[in-house]
């Protein structure tokens, strides 16, 4: 999967410093900002947004990302004017949070459903993953499956009766243990999932919740997981706590 994003904020500065900021966890992943109006003033602009879209066009689906008021008027408006046969799905999310968990989650290849839901899963929701979901250009809807990163098989422990379907114990090694990264890395990947998972208790997929665990290192992560991808999002996770999330 190929999924772009967009980012449509009032202040070109925000746009453009919230994109910077979301490349450095997925550098691969095209992410366009259209902040400000033409002239340089605060405020936003049917034409920047267009042309935004227009740029991220030719990808497996677009997500746009608004932070106040008039910007999502602005990115709705866009959307009905928006021509072509690529799929764009407007997310309900915090601007920051939910652009660093959505280009997370594209850069796993996601589909542009689960992209979506990874920016909105940062402030609490969805509660579920619809298994198969369909849409058509401009949001209306035809079938696609969610992507998901391929990991190393590790091993988990046998669920009990009634329990998940899937769950493990991983020791944090990294010295910052749960930041901003390490927290956007597990959330993208598991909203690419078809299962739902929880990490001591929280949301999986929702990263401002995996940070409030505020856990350091040594500190051990439990991980439950149901549904069909139930395996596949322990393992995730397991590759990604004793690799370091690449850090030292």
């Amino acid at each position: 999967m190929t999924v772009r994003i967009v980012v449509v904020s009032h202040s070109e500065k925000i746009a453009d410093g919230a994109v910077e900021l979301a490349a450095q966890m997925a550098p691969d992943v095209m992410m366009v900002p259209a902040g400000g109006t033409s002239d340089g003033r605060i405020g936003t602009s049917l034409e920047k947004v267009m042309a935004a879209l227009e740029a991220a066009g030719g990808a497996d689906g677009v997500v746009v990302l608004t932070d106040l008021g008039s910007a999502v008027m602005t990115a709705e408006s866009a959307l009905e004017f928006a021509e072509g046969s690529t799929p764009v799905l407007l997310a309900d999310a915090p601007i920051v949070e939910g652009l660093v968990a959505a280009a997370v989650a594209a850069q796993g290849g996601a589909s542009v459903h689960a992209v979506r839901r990874a920016a909105e899963a940062t402030h609490g929701y969805p509660a579920s993953r619809p298994k198969a979901e369909e849409h058509l250009p401009g949001g209306t809807h035809a079938a696609v499956r969610a992507g998901a990163s391929v990991v190393a098989p590790v091993a988990v422990a046998a669920p009990a009766p009634d329990g998940p379907d899937a769950a493990g114990d991983f020791e944090l090694v990294n010295q910052a243990g749960m930041h901003a990264r390490p927290a956007a890395k597990i959330a993208g990947g598991l909203a690419a999932l078809d299962a739902e998972v929880t990490v001591n208790g929280v949301d999986g997929a929702s990263m401002t919740g995996l940070m409030t665990l505020a856990a350091g290192k040594g500190a051990v992560l439990h991980v439950e997981a149901y549904g069909p991808d139930a395996e596949r999002a322990v393992a995730y996770v397991a590759d990604l706590v004793r690799g370091g999330f690449g850090e030292p």
